[in-house]
């Protein structure tokens, strides 16, 4: 009698909060912002692997970096959470008996974006970074190198950035495209003195990491703002850039980060630069494959010397660092170490292929376009239904409590800290939002009143409201649907 009890008070209450969030969502949709807007709304119940709430969830709209779900899914589906690449060092050539090398160091590329990155180093020790490399060439005997410190990322292509990305991003941090020898997150730091005066120019001190033959142009200047409003603008593999907008006035070293031009080129010039530093010269100059028009292949590297092979993080720190810090390089580096894996090939357009070909037949694929790993293109379209979808397979299969724990938590960590803080949904989504001009969305995992566990997303298109307000009236559904 006390269970049949307890079962209708857990169903009335049930019954109770799905009514309530019904009505949120109706309202949620009926709100004067979203008369022009385009919405796609859905939650599915994992226990019963049904649809429980939805509105337009067939509509695929612009996701933004809830598109990194989707990558971030597939590459631990195939690769697992151990999966480290390699990069490698051979040598080409004879040392002689003086301890020259006649011919080159080749360094070949496995498409690591955790090499050099601030994310997986306490210390961010860029002299130190090359010892175990140093220290395996010295063992071979080599005092001197008469050629070439040669960077070969050729099996990951020279696409630069995916299709769909804008001028204005790729020059900046955040439009760091993906490299099979990618380095210091593909980063520059640009630091700046700003002098008191209003419109005054913002002066450039100093460039890190140093890249050779970088060429920059600043039309930053002096502002009463506060924060970084300076844009960075080049495309990949050209050494000029130039800036444009503003920084705070009277800042003394002020830091904008922008993009590394041709990360391939940079790995093999830091190298050279640390074995000249310590002692062994080198008589040419640092290149590329790129450059050279070298062709490698798996015949190639059989008749040469492999001397070291250094392992990147583990894959499931680095989709943790994705998901929680929504990092778009490392989730474009998840669609090129998928194609690698798969077929040799580490393109961009290979890691989607590979993508699609891994979803179809477990979901729906119908009208979704994905063109790239991070969400950063416009290109992409994803529905709120092709979500829950992901999501309740991926919860299904052996790492669903792993990729789940991957994703911040509401109120308390990550992109999700300030979502539904101190209000009745914190703690209770685990999600990745994604948030660009016109954008805003939200996908993963809610564990409802009743103990249940959903999948959802929510998705807003060209709301006629702020991007701080449309987080606002996001939150109140939010909160309703924990209610379930």
């Amino acid at each position: 009698m006390i269970r049949t009890s307890l079962f209708f008070i857990l169903f009335a209450t049930y019954a109770i909060g799905q009514n309530a969030a019904k009505e949120q969502l109706e309202r949620f949709a009926s709100d004067p912002a979203f008369k022009y807007a385009s919405i796609s709304f859905e939650m599915m119940d994992l226990g019963e692997n049904k649809s429980v709430l939805a509105y337009d969830e067939n509509r695929t709209l612009i996701t933004a970096s809830t598109a990194k779900l989707f990558s971030t899914a597939t590459a631990l589906s195939i690769l697992g959470p151990d999966y480290q690449a390699k990069t490698r060092l051979y040598l080409d050539g004879n040392i002689d008996s003086s301890g020259t090398l006649h011919g080159n160091l080749i360094i070949r590329a496995g498409g690591d974006p955790s090499f050099g990155s601030k994310y997986f180093s306490a210390t961010n020790d860029r002299a130190g970074l090359f010892n175990s490399w140093v220290n395996e060439i010295k063992k071979t005997g080599i005092k001197k190198i008469d050629g070439n410190i040669i960077s070969d990322a050729s099996e990951f292509g020279y696409q630069g950035v995916p299709d769909g990305w804008q001028w204005i991003d790729m020059g900046n941090y955040y439009g760091a495209g993906p490299s099979g020898l990618t380095i210091y997150d593909n980063l520059i730091e640009y630091t700046f003195s700003v002098p008191a005066r209003i419109g005054s120019a913002a002066i450039l001190n100093e460039v890190e990491p140093e890249v050779p033959g970088l060429e920059f142009e600043s039309y930053i200047t002096a502002s009463e703002n506060k924060g970084d409003n300076a844009y960075i603008y080049g495309a990949p593999y050209q050494n000029f850039r130039f800036g444009q907008g503003t920084l705070p006035a009277g800042s003394s070293a002020f830091k904008v980060k922008g993009s590394i031009p041709d990360p391939e080129l940079l790995f093999a010039q830091e190298l050279q630069k640390t074995l000249e530093e310590q002692g062994i010269q080198i008589s040419e100059k640092s290149t590329t494959t790129r450059l050279t028009n070298l062709q490698t292949d798996d015949n190639y590297y059989s008749s040469k010397r492999l001397i070291y092979s250094h392992s990147g993080t583990t894959l499931i720190n680095i989709i943790k660092e994705t998901n929680f810090r929504s990092i778009n390089l490392f989730a474009e580096h998840m669609i090129t170490m998928i194609g690698y894996n798969k077929s040799g090939r580490g393109t961009t357009w290979e890691g989607l292929k590979q993508l699609e070909n891994y979803w179809s037949g477990k979901i729906d694929l119908s009208g979704i376009r994905i063109a790239d790993g991070s969400g950063l293109s416009r290109s992409n379209a994803i529905s709120a239904h092709h979500f829950v979808t992901m999501l309740a397979y991926m919860y299904s299969g052996k790492y669903g409590e792993l990729f789940k724990n991957t994703l911040p938590i509401s109120g308390k960590s990550g992109t999700l800290l300030n979502v539904c803080r101190d209000q009745k949904a914190e703690g209770r989504i685990q999600a990745k939002s994604g948030s660009i001009n016109g954008v805003r969305s939200y996908a993963g995992y809610i564990r409802g009143d009743s103990g249940k566990l959903y999948s959802f997303a929510l998705i807003v298109n060209n709301a006629d409201c702020s991007s701080s307000v449309l987080k606002r009236k996001m939150e109140v559904l939010f909160n309703s649907l924990v209610t379930l």
